[in-house]
C-alpha cells in the first residue's frame, strides 16, 4: 500500500501534468482494487503524512458513490461508524482531512438515507451522531457543528452520477424529518455561544462560531420546493419555508437572536450573520397571516434601523454588500402600504435615503452593491400609484435625494477617473442600460424635479465645455475632463428618454385601470 501512496501523493503535490496524469490512473485502480477497504484503512491507522489520510478518504468516498457494484450495507455502516469514532478520537487533525472526512460521511447518510436494516433507517439519526462531539471540547463541537453543515448542504446539492428523482426524494424527506432539529439545534447553540461571551481572538472559539453561522444558513438556504433556484440570475427570490417551521419566525427571539449577534461579533463574521438576515427576510408571505407579518416587519424594520443608526461595521465591503440586500429584501417581499404602517417607518426611510446617497456618492466603494440600492427605490417609487394607506410614504422627500446624488456622483466622477487612470464605470454598456432603467423608474416619482436637475446640469456642462475651447488659458486636462463630463450628459439625455418613456407608461396603466 505505501509504494501506491507514494505515487497517489503526487496527486496533492505535483505540478507536472504528466505525472499528475499518472497519479490519477493509480487512484483508479487503487479504488477498483479488491482490497481497497483494508488499504485505506491501514493509511488512516498507520500512515504518517496528512495526504495518506487524505488519499484514504477520497478512495472511499468514490467507493461508496460508485453506482456499479455498490458496498453492501454493513459495510457502509461499518464505514460510518469508523469515520465518526476516527474523528471523535482525533479531534486535531490537518483541516483538509478533516473535511474530507465529514464530506465522506455526509456522502454516505446522503446515498443510504433509505437504507433499512431491521425496519431502521440506519443512516438518519445524524443528530444522535453528533451529540457526543456538542458534548465535548471546543474542537469536538466544531466537528459535530461542521458534519451538520456539511450534510445538509450535501443533501440540498444534486449531483450527475444519481438520478434527479431520487435526488428530490431525499431532499424532500431530509427536509420533513431533520432540517428542522438542526436548524433548532444552530439557533439554540448560537444563544449559548452568545451568552458565554466567548473570546472570539480565541481561533477555536472564532471557528465554533463561524461554523454555527455557516450551520443556520445552510439551513435557511435550503432548496426546500425543489426549484433549484440560481441566485445569481435573480437576488430576490422567496424563502420557502415549511409551514412546520412557523413557530420558529413567529418567535421574535429567533429574528432578535441574529440581530443581536451582528452587533456583538467581529466584522469578520458579521458578513455571515446577515446572509441568514437576508433569508430570515425572504420568508414566504403566506406563512404569516396579516397580523402575524405586521409584527414581523415591525422586528425586521427595527433591526434594520439600529444597523443604519450604528453603521460602524459597514465599511467592511462584505457586511456592506450584505446589508444592501438585506435592504433590497424590504420590498421585494413586502408591500410599501404594509412598510408605512411600521411604527417608525419615517425614521428608517430618512435613514435608508442618507445611508444610499452616501453610497452613491462614493462610487468608488463596492459598485457592485448599488444596484440592490437601486432596485429597493426602483420598487418603492414603482408601487406608489397603488398605494392605499393613509400613512405617508414620504418617498416625494427621498426620491429626488437618491436621484441627484446618482447623477451628480457620476459627473463628479470624470475628473477623479481621469487623473488616476481608473476604469470607467460608464464603459460598461450593460450596467448603465440596468442602472438606468432603475433610476428612471426612481426619477418618475418626481418627474418634474428630476428633468429640471438633467436641464440645469446639461446647460451647465455644454456652457462650461464651450468656455473652454474659447479659452486661451484652459489645459488639455481641463478639456478632457469637461468632455468626460458631457459624455455623462448624454447618459442623462437617455434617462431623460426612459423617464419620457415610463411616464407615458404609466399614465398608459392608470388610463386602463
Amino acid at each position: 500500500v505505501f509504494p501506491h501512496f507514494c505515487l497517489l501523493s503526487r496527486l496533492y503535490e505535483t505540478t507536472d501534468t504528466a505525472v499528475r496524469h499518472q497519479a490519477e490512473k493509480a487512484l483508479v485502480e487503487f479504488t477498483n482494487s479488491p482490497d481497497c477497504l483494508s488499504k485505506c484503512q491501514l493509511l488512516l491507522e498507520r500512515g504518517s503524512s496528512s495526504y495518506s489520510q487524505l488519499l484514504a478518504a477520497t478512495c472511499l468516498s468514490k467507493l461508496v458513490s460508485r453506482t456499479s457494484n455498490p458496498l453492501p450495507l454493513e459495510q457502509r455502516i461499518d464505514i460510518r461508524n469508523y469515520v465518526l469514532n476516527y474523528l471523535a478520537t482525533r479531534p486535531k487533525l490537518a483541516a483538509f482531512v478533516t473535511q474530507a472526512l465529514i464530506q465522506l460521511y455526509a456522502r454516505i447518510t446522503k446515498l443510504g438515507w433509505f437504507d433499512c436494516q431491521k425496519d431502521d433507517y440506519v443512516f438518519r439519526n445524524v443528530i444522535a451522531d453528533v451529540t457526543r462531539f456538542l458534548q465535548d471540547s471546543v474542537e469536538h463541537c466544531i466537528i459535530g457543528v461542521t458534519i451538520l453543515s456539511q450534510l445538509t448542504n450535501e443533501i440540498n446539492q444534486a449531483d450527475t452520477t444519481h438520478p434527479l428523482t431520487k435526488h428530490r426524494k431525499i431532499a424532500s424527506s431530509f427536509r420533513d424529518s431533520s432540517l428542522f432539529d438542526i436548524f433548532t439545534l444552530s439557533c439554540n447553540l448560537l444563544k449559548q455561544a452568545s451568552g458565554k461571551n466567548l473570546n472570539l481572538n480565541d481561533e477555536s472559539q472564532h471557528g465554533l462560531l463561524m461554523q454555527l453561522l455557516k450551520l443556520s444558513y445552510n439551513c435557511l438556504n435550503y432548496d426546500f420546493i425543489g426549484t433549484s433556484t440560481d441566485e445569481s440570475s435573480d437576488d430576490l427570490c422567496t424563502v420557502q419555508i415549511p409551514t412546520s417551521w412557523r413557530s420558529a419566525f413567529l418567535d421574535s427571539s429567533t429574528l432578535q437572536l441574529f440581530f443581536n449577534l451582528y452587533h456583538s461579533i467581529p466584522p469578520s463574521l458579521s458578513p455571515l450573520v446577515l446572509s441568514c438576515l437576508v433569508q430570515i427576510a425572504s420568508v414566504r408571505r403566506s406563512l404569516f397571516n396579516n397580523a402575524e407579518r405586521a409584527k414581523f416587519l415591525s422586528h425586521l424594520v427595527d433591526g434594520v434601523k439600529r444597523i443604519l443608526a450604528n453603521p460602524q461595521c459597514l465599511p467592511d465591503p462584505n457586511n456592506y454588500h450584505e446589508f444592501c440586500r438585506l435592504l433590497a429584501r424590504l420590498k421585494s417581499n413586502y408591500q410599501l402600504g404594509e412598510l408605512v404602517k411600521v411604527e417608525n417607518y419615517p425614521e428608517v426611510i430618512r435613514l435608508i435615503a442618507n445611508f444610499t446617497v452616501t453610497s452613491l456618492q462614493h462610487w468608488e466603494f463596492a459598485p457592485n452593491s448599488v444596484h440592490y440600492l437601486l432596485s429597493l427605490w426602483q420598487r418603492l417609487a414603482a408601487s406608489v400609484p397603488y398605494v392605499k394607506a393613509t400613512e405617508p410614504h414620504l418617498l416625494e422627500t427621498y426620491t429626488p435625494e437618491v436621484t441627484k446624488a446618482y447623477i451628480t456622483s457620476r459627473l463628479e466622477s470624470v475628473h477623479v477617473i481621469l487623473r488616476d487612470g481608473l476604469e470607467d464605470p460608464l464603459d460598461d454598456a450593460g450596467l448603465v442600460q440596468q442602472q438606468l432603467d432603475q433610476l428612471s423608474t426612481i426619477g418618475r416619482c418626481e418627474y418634474e424635479k428630476t428633468c429640471a436637475l438633467l436641464v440645469q446640469l446639461f446647460d451647465q456642462a455644454a456652457q462650461t465645455y464651450q468656455e473652454l475651447l474659447q479659452s486661451t488659458n484652459s489645459t488639455p486636462a481641463d478639456i478632457t475632463v469637461q468632455e468626460g463630463s458631457v459624455h455623462s450628459r448624454v447618459e442623462q439625455s437617455v434617462l431623460s428618454y426612459h423617464l419620457e418613456e415610463n411616464s407615458i407608461n404609466l399614465m398608459t396603466e392608470q388610463i386602463k385601470v
